[in-house]
């Protein structure tokens, strides 16, 4: 993965100049160093935001360096399921999907796609949309609405995490001149040592300034700009999913909504027609042996 060879070529570059170019006492000092500006970061992530937030913003780190959770063949089993909702909700209305809805960790259909089954948000999305209409059939006509507004606030949730990253990355390097005037603070302490030991100290104390600085423009800024984009190309799949019902509320047929919502995906995760026709198939068949 392209983020794994990134990261390895900056410590790799950054690690051997500090080998290089540092003495002893800054190697020596580096563990402690990082410990210090490690610790007050993570506080600081702690006290800035939820206990929720902040725990999407750690794990934004290992996120990061996995990619985007969707691929092409979990848009083609989407649209695969969704076709199969909205096509059974059209010819029998909702009530021909009330079981999927009310109890989709048990429905057949939606075992079809395990790690769509396993996904709060887009779980959420569907059988909510869903029991609305079913609750109000005049909701039909604000469903859009409704779906841009929910698929909004979901996003707008993650993205919080995102902004937490960010804070972290501008304030590393103050935490790093914290730690740097710590060690000028000890080094004044001991004035009276020779220059080559104030000589080590100092340069021990400036490692925290280094340390702040490379942290937060080499490693978690760039984390948290990757961090972003994957929660972008996520939502996509949320996005898709509002297509869908809303143009099942608009009585447009169900092969021409999964296909106005195949159109509109980027072409790295837009299944072929091809094989998205056979997926639909192979769903269908499964029925009609259920059903007989």
């Amino acid at each position: 993965m392209i983020q794994l060879l990134g990261f390895a070529i900056v410590l790799l570059i950054v690690s051997g100049a500090l080998l290089i170019s540092g003495g002893p006492a800054v190697l020596a000092a580096l563990p402690f160093e990082l410990a210090l500006i490690g610790g007050a970061a993570i506080g600081t992530v702690l006290i800035g935001n939820s206990a929720s937030v902040a725990k999407a913003a750690l794990g934004g780190f290992a996120q990061s360096l996995r990619g985007a959770k969707w691929s092409k063949d979990d848009y083609a089993g989407l649209l695969t399921l969704m076709h199969e909702l909205v096509r059974r909700a059209g010819r029998g209305g909702i009530v021909a999907i009330e079981q999927d809805i009310e109890d989709p960790e048990n429905s057949t259909l939606f075992g079809t796609q395990p790690r769509l089954q396993n996904d709060p948000y887009a779980m959420s999305l569907i059988c909510d949309s869903f029991r609305l209409i079913a609750l109000d059939p005049t909701m039909r006509q604000q469903t859009a609405t409704y779906l841009q507004d929910t698929v909004a606030e979901m996003v707008e949730q993650r993205q919080r995490a995102v902004g937490a990253l960010q804070t972290l990355a501008d304030a590393l390097p103050a935490l790093g001149i914290v730690a740097a005037v710590l060690g000028i603070i000890k080094t004044m302490a001991m004035i009276d040592q020779s220059t080559a030991v104030l000589g080590e100290m100092i340069a021990s104390a400036l490692l925290g300034t280094f340390l702040g600085v490379f942290l937060a423009y080499g490693l978690v800024g760039p984390i948290a700009n990757r961090f972003g984009q994957i929660v972008e190309e996520e939502a996509i799949y949320l996005d898709t999913i509002a297509r869908i019902i809303t143009a099942f509320t608009q009585d447009t047929a169900a092969r021409t909504s999964i296909e106005m919502a195949r159109a509109s995906l980027p072409p790295h995760l837009r299944p072929n027609i091809s094989d998205l026709d056979e997926h639909i198939k192979v769903v269908r068949l499964e029925r009609t042996r259920q059903v007989a």
